[in-house]
């Protein structure tokens, strides 16, 4: 596997080990012991001289003597330039003393003299891969593969750099050759299944999946891969009760979150008189989405159902139908004990028993007219024709934000030739600046600074007439309002809700229209075909 950092001096980079005194003693008695051989006239043989200056290194290193160590090590290596036990003494040394790039450096020097040496190519792919220098990992990890063609490890870390480099294809065959050489490699399953999904190889990458469980069925990753994949084929009923089981993962936000409340999980016992403690579970649009299983849970007889969410989103559910309290995640953990049941949205619809039929409507969100009436006035700002809303950036925290999202607004600019529309920014949080201050020729009234809220947001969005946007909240917002709702999808990674190759929505049947952006394409296609639909709808 992609090896972790070498152990052994690595815990020397500051003041050396702390060696016990009978350990120092022989060291002492070593090093004495051998300065007489380094010195001796005539010299001693290269070979024999390496391995004194190993065994002085060596000593060195065990009294805390970083320097005279590397020395010595260096020293062996002029004496005999293929002393591979010294070169890797050493870069476990430089390793410790994170001095990579020495470390590098004293690997191509070993490597171009014994190149038939895969662990030190793998070794030196490792490093390259963790400074984020993918090409060069590959080549070192293809050198491995080639050296030694049946080492499974060699192939799957190949496997783990082609992905982000966009080699689709080429990453499929690498992890396809580890199963092959390891069948009992569990990770490789697991990653060939991501693979197989991004290459549109659904059965296959189910398979896959299945097979890492099937070697280890307490693997969260391949559950975790397998449930989501299955919802996105709109197989709910169990990819729904295998998403539950993100809560069992120790490292998953819901593990804990369970901790934090202390409460008993709902798993669909009877609400009737039960006080339920909501808490949200991703982002803003996962709650939004999501918010339209208030009401079901609330018609299943709860007492109270509290929604302990961001404050972005609190004068938004305010409102909702089924939700009697909204609260603070402070407040939320502070008064957890008053709740019979702790829940997230996300769990609703397994519980729900929901199906592609059944989907509910989306959450249905009150305005305030007041909160209408003084966006109007600023979109009245504009002149008379179509309005169109933009968000061209989600939230850079978020793990496929790289893809999701656009470069920058220049990015939209063909939109700007069609006539008779005015555009409105909604841009939140990144890309703002460019929203306040968008290039010539680029014509927008910017309020997403302005707005406080997701309630400000819906005020805004429910006086357009469409918004154009990248996977992030407000196409939920957008869509659940009743506006039409154009989202631009990354070639990777896309997000489980949207399916596959479909165009609309069933989470959005009405108002929710998907442009999706191919495997190897660019954002500039998909904003064409944006700009041609656009014209086709607004232009007479």
């Amino acid at each position: 596997m992609h090896p972790s950092s070498d152990s052994g001096a690595s815990n020397t980079a500051h003041n050396g080990p702390v060696t016990p005194p009978d350990q120092s003693a022989r060291f002492t008695d070593a090093l004495e012991k051998v300065r007489p051989l380094l010195e001796m006239q005539p010299p001693l043989a290269d070979s024999m001289l390496a391995e004194a200056l190993q065994i002085a290194a060596v000593s060195s290193l065990g009294l805390g003597l970083l320097d005279d160590a590397e020395s010595y090590w260096r020293r062996a290596i002029a004496a005999n330039p293929g002393f591979v036990d010294a070169y890797m003494n050493l870069g476990t040394l430089l390793n410790g003393l994170n001095r990579l790039r020495d470390k590098e450096v004293l690997f191509r020097q070993l490597l171009a003299v014994r190149p038939d040496l895969a662990d030190v190519h793998n070794q030196l792919g490792s490093m390259l891969q963790d400074q984020g220098r993918l090409a060069e990992a590959e080549a070192s990890y293809r050198q491995a593969s080639l050296v030694e063609p049946d080492r499974a490890e060699f192939h799957y870390n190949l496997g783990v750099v082609l992905r982000p480099l966009g080699r689709w294809h080429d990453a499929a065959q690498a992890y396809q050759r580890a199963v092959e050489l390891s069948p009992g490699m569990v990770m490789g399953y697991s990653n060939l299944g991501n693979v197989l999904k991004e290459l549109g190889h659904l059965r296959e990458a189910e398979a896959a999946y299945r097979q890492a469980l099937a070697l280890r069925a307490d693997y969260h990753v391949a559950k975790f891969g397998l449930a989501i994949l299955l919802i996105s084929m709109g197989r709910f009923q169990e990819g729904w009760r295998l998403y539950e089981e993100r809560h069992a993962n120790p490292r998953s936000m819901q593990h804990k979150t369970q901790k934090v409340i202390n409460r008993p999980p709902w798993r669909g016992e009877a609400l009737a008189g039960k006080k339920l403690l909501v808490w949200q579970e991703g982002g803003l649009g996962d709650a939004i989405q999501f918010g339209r299983y208030f009401s079901w849970l609330k018609a299943q007889g709860a007492a109270e159902i509290a929604f302990a969410c961001a404050p972005a989103l609190h004068r938004l559910f305010a409102a909702v139908e089924g939700v009697d309290v909204v609260l603070a995640h402070e407040a939320g953990w502070a008064g957890s004990a008053n709740y019979d049941y702790w829940t997230s949205l996300l769990s609703a619809p397994l519980y729900s028993g929901t199906t592609m039929e059944t989907i509910p409507p989306p959450v249905r969100l009150k305005l305030d007219p007041s909160l209408i009436e003084a966006w109007r006035v600023r979109l009245a700002e504009l002149p008379a024709g179509r309005r169109i809303g933009l968000v061209w950036k989600g939230n850079v925290l978020h793990q496929n934000d790289a893809n999701r999202s656009l470069r920058s607004l220049a990015t939209l600019a063909p939109l700007w030739r069609i006539s008779g529309i005015s555009f409105v920014s909604l841009q939140k949080g990144e890309g703002e600046d460019e929203g306040n201050a968008p290039p010539v020729g680029q014509p927008l009234l910017h309020l997403g600074s302005d707005a406080v809220d997701m309630a400000d947001s819906a005020a805004i969005v429910a006086q357009l007439d469409l918004v154009i946007c990248v996977d992030t909240s407000i196409a939920h917002l957008a869509a659940s309002l009743g506006t039409p709702c154009w989202v631009m999808l990354p070639a990777e990674e896309i997000d489980w809700r949207w399916m596959h190759e479909r165009t609309d929505s069933p989470w959005y049947p009405d108002t929710i229209r998907l442009f999706r952006q191919p495997l190897d394409g660019t954002w500039p296609t998909v904003v064409e075909q944006v700009r041609q639909a656009c014209a086709e709808a607004f232009v007479a």
